[in-house]
């Protein structure tokens, strides 16, 4: 079952074609939308005692839907994988901890899913009731009567409570009965990876607003992010990179906020599966545009496993060999196929992971927590 990306905000499960996965893995693949920004969200406490989350509880009740009906399907009920990336593979996260979702799924695949970057219900509920008084809702005793009588064109602007390196976005709210706890505790199996270039995607989209890290812009880059912005520095000198401080940066926000993490998480799992996707020729980044080299970037492994009619791909002969195999490997682990596996796909093939953690400077970061 398959839980689209697009930050809590965009995205659709249709634009996700799953014939290649289903011909070469004899599988039934579900994909679905769910309820997105202000509408799938927004925490006002006026809306009741838990508010938000409304989103996270569509996949939930998708994942009911799975188990009770895709026996007529062809599917086996007791061998459901949840799947995502991006703001999909964060919504896995929450799957492994949230009680509702307990016993609706054998395994689980994280894609690129920052998972650390859920907001707490407390604050989420302070920046909705601000949200709520921007559009006239001031008085808390009519403030959900209020938010419901508002036409839909005043909700489409989103509530920011979660945030990546300044980018903000709504998304699940940990804290309650839905989502007791931010940290995945789980005994199912588990594949979870990045791209090796992450951020390069988010950056390409804030230069395309005006907003390139200049090479006298580095220092005030890195401190709108890092308290340690000096240290920082250090250990991401831009020489490093060509003299290019975009892609120093980029380099600094992928490994805080998507390899590391991502390098945490698995060494806390009891059975767990990784990858990390480094093939830079990808056709996702054709779609980017940027004055630096985007590399293996955010989203850039998708059309090795989907295909997208909005965005036709025509492989190299090198790529869809390197498709096929990571058609096979996310088919294998769905069978029930063994863990503890470390793969990197590369333009070349598939390869044994190794060096991950010196590559993205994981001593570093660690250092700093």
């Amino acid at each position: 079952m398959w839980l689209h990306g697009g930050a809590f905000l965009t995205g659709g499960g249709d634009r996700y074609g799953a014939g290649r996965l289903v011909d070469r893995g004899d599988a039934v693949v579900v994909t679905l939308n769910y309820r997105l920004g202000a509408l799938g969200f927004l925490a006002d406490p006026s809306l009741g005692p838990e508010p938000g989350n409304y989103g996270f509880l569509d996949q939930q009740q998708a994942l009911r839907w799975v188990r009770d009906n895709i026996e007529s399907f062809g599917g086996d009920p007791n061998q459901v994988t949840i799947a995502g990336e991006s703001a999909g593979g964060m919504s896995v996260c929450d799957h492994l901890v949230a009680p509702g979702s307990r016993g609706l799924f054998r395994a689980a695949i994280i894609q690129s899913g920052p998972c650390q970057a859920q907001a707490t219900l407390p604050a989420a509920e302070r920046k909705s009731v601000e949200y709520a008084a921007a559009r006239g809702c001031t008085d808390r005793r009519t403030a959900a009567e209020c938010l419901r009588a508002l036409p839909v064109k005043q909700l489409l602007a989103a509530p920011a409570y979660g945030s990546i390196a300044g980018i903000e976005m709504p998304g699940p709210v940990t804290g309650g009965s839905v989502l007791p706890g931010k940290v995945p505790a789980t005994p199912v199996p588990v594949m979870l990876g990045t791209t090796h270039d992450e951020f390069t995607y988010f950056l390409a989209e804030q230069v395309a607003s005006g907003r390139e890290v200049t090479l006298h812009g580095y220092p005030q880059a890195l401190a709108t992010v890092f308290p340690n912005a000096a240290a920082v520095a250090r250990e991401y000198p831009v020489d490093a990179f060509s003299g290019n401080a975009s892609l120093a940066y980029a380099a600094a926000v992928t490994d805080w906020a998507f390899a590391c993490p991502a390098a945490r998480l698995a060494s806390s799992l009891p059975s767990v599966s990784t990858y990390e996707f480094d093939d830079p020729t990808s056709p996702a980044a054709a779609a980017l545009r940027a004055p630096f080299p985007l590399g293996a970037t955010h989203t850039a492994e998708l059309p090795y496993l989907f295909d997208f009619a909005d965005q036709p791909t025509t492989f190299t002969p090198a790529q869809q060999r390197l498709a096929d195999r990571m058609a096979d490997d996310w088919m294998s682990f769905v069978r029930g196929g063994p863990t503890g596996q470390a793969v990197a796909y590369r333009p070349d093939g598939a390869q044994p992971l190794t060096g991950f953690a010196k590559d993205h400077h994981c001593g570093f970061w660690a250092s700093l927590r």
